[in-house]
């Protein structure tokens, strides 16, 4: 398809406009442009048919089956969107006066009162604008309490090997020397690792239960003991939440900081740019190192009113204001509407459908770990490669062509051949039947025709890229 540069038409436009009738007052000479913008000029029917023929070949959770293991791609309701958009919530400004914006506040306090509930932590703060974002200011935190401490020694982050890729990413940006763990055969941590790896150095532990696998860690209260012992703090990684919310909480597992993928657990917008949300969530003394303002409800004659409190030995604001707060109102109404046991209810068929597409899939290829998984599980298709030559990535773009999206491919990467299935609490049996059937079929093709699916996607709009072309010679604009 055309770019909106290349559909430009020399004096189209999309606005008529009434004569000034005003005195104008043009740009002073020194901030103006030399050469005037080169923007496309388009007709209001132009740039509808690019946005509506550029949607066509994009693919969401709205157009099939989107089993991206460990992003939590599920439907998000409509009524979370009308929520966000009431006028009370999007017309407001962040430096009202605070009696102006009470509704906004009880969002921001009822939020937290809830999350904390579920996560087991006592406050909580709303400023980072991603789960990314929420990683680096809760090592932030944990850097804090040892500086508070006089532990100038305790430098080193263990992370499992299992770990997402941000984990090592944040540690390192919040001044941390990463030490990574491996993981036993069953999917864990390796204990003897672990209490070989921890010591007088240790800041802390980063940890993602249950994790990339789908295991949850049938040592995890040891493991949180272990760390505790040697004087680090454990951090929890809420990317896999939807496994357990409502069921079980991270601060009865002995974590002290966790942060919350609000688009992965709480159905608000994932990806596309933005907005985000990575809530951080702490207990004990690392309250008092929160970002942002604390969040208050103060009882008085006349029944109470919110307010908010400043956090003297606070990190600091980590983004302005309070984080992106319609997110927020979104994920209340996501909370609200379901409640305990409709959470409790997300957690279990999201295990359910995981355990149900991994039975399926079982007798065609080997599964990285033996016995039932949380709400995610990873193939392991390294012998399938080696008998055929079809590699993960081609049983993924393969995928393509039966109308569902790829899940994840070579991660974790401790599975070389690795395809991680995610099918969420969001799709029905049928799906996930013709998911399996799909996913079989290109598992037979391997062994028939393999070549046709090296070639693999044909009927997507755009086949297979030239990957190492593009990451070594990337085109950066257009007209390269």
């Amino acid at each position: 398809m055309k770019l909106l540069i290349e559909r430009s038409v020399e004096g189209r436009r999309t606005h008529i406009l009434p004569e000034s009738d005003v005195p104008q007052s043009p740009l002073p000479a020194e901030f103006a442009r030399e050469e005037p913008l080169d923007l496309p000029q388009l007709s209001e029917s132009d740039i509808s048919r690019h946005y509506s023929e550029l949607a066509k070949q994009a693919f969401g959770v709205n157009d099939g089956f989107y089993p991206l293991g460990s992003c939590t791609m599920k439907y998000n309701p409509a009524v979370n969107e009308e929520a966000a958009a009431l006028p009370g919530f999007t017309k407001v400004h962040p430096l009202q006066p605070q009696e102006s914006v009470q509704g906004c506040l009880e969002v921001l306090g009822r939020s937290e009162q809830i999350l904390c509930e579920l996560t087991g932590m006592e406050e909580m703060t709303f400023q980072p604008a991603a789960g990314a974002h929420g990683e680096l200011t809760g090592l932030l935190l944990i850097k804090k309490y040892h500086e508070m401490h006089g532990n100038s020694g305790r430098t080193k982050i263990i992370i499992p090997d299992s770990a997402h890729g941000t984990n090592p990413a944040s540690a390192v940006m919040a001044g941390f020397e990463v030490v990574n763990v491996p993981s036993a055969p069953d999917g864990g941590v390796d204990m003897d690792a672990l209490r070989e790896t921890a010591g007088q150095d240790t800041a802390g532990l980063m940890l993602t239960n249950p994790n990339t696998l789908g295991i949850f860690d049938r040592n995890i209260l040891e493991i949180t003991k272990v760390i505790h012992e040697a004087g680090g703090l454990c951090y929890y990684d809420g990317a896999n939440l939807n496994a357990i919310v409502g069921n079980a909480r991270p601060g009865d597992m002995g974590f002290d900081v966790v942060h919350l993928n609000m688009h992965k657990t709480f159905s608000t917008p994932h990806g596309g740019g933005g907005p985000g949300a990575g809530a951080v969530g702490t207990r004990g003394e690392l309250k008092a190192f929160l970002p942002g303002k604390r969040i208050c409800f103060c009882r008085d004659e006349e029944g109470g009113h919110w307010t908010m409190e400043e956090r003297p030995q606070s990190i600091g604001s980590v983004r302005g204001f309070y984080g992106n707060f319609l997110v927020q109102v979104r994920a209340l109404t996501y909370l609200l509407d379901l409640g305990g046991g409709g959470l409790r209810e997300v957690s279990a068929n999201a295990v359910l459908n995981a355990n149900y597409l991994r039975t399926l899939l079982a007798p065609y290829c080997k599964v990285a770990t033996d016995g039932m998984c949380m709400h995610e599980f990873v193939l392991d298709l390294g012998e399938i490669k080696e008998k055929t030559g079809v590699s993960a990535m081609d049983i993924a773009k393969g995928m393509l062509d039966c109308g569902m999206h790829a899940p994840t491919m070579y991660f974790p990467l401790i599975v070389h051949e690795a395809l991680m299935f995610e099918p969420t609490e969001t799709e029905g049996k049928e799906t996930l039947d013709a998911a399996a059937e799909a996913v079989i079929g290109l598992l037979k093709k391997a062994e028939t025709d393999p070549e046709s699916l090296h070639a693999a996607p044909v009927t997507t709009p755009i086949g297979r890229p030239d990957e190492v072309g593009a990451a070594r010679n990337p085109r950066l604009h257009w007209g390269e």
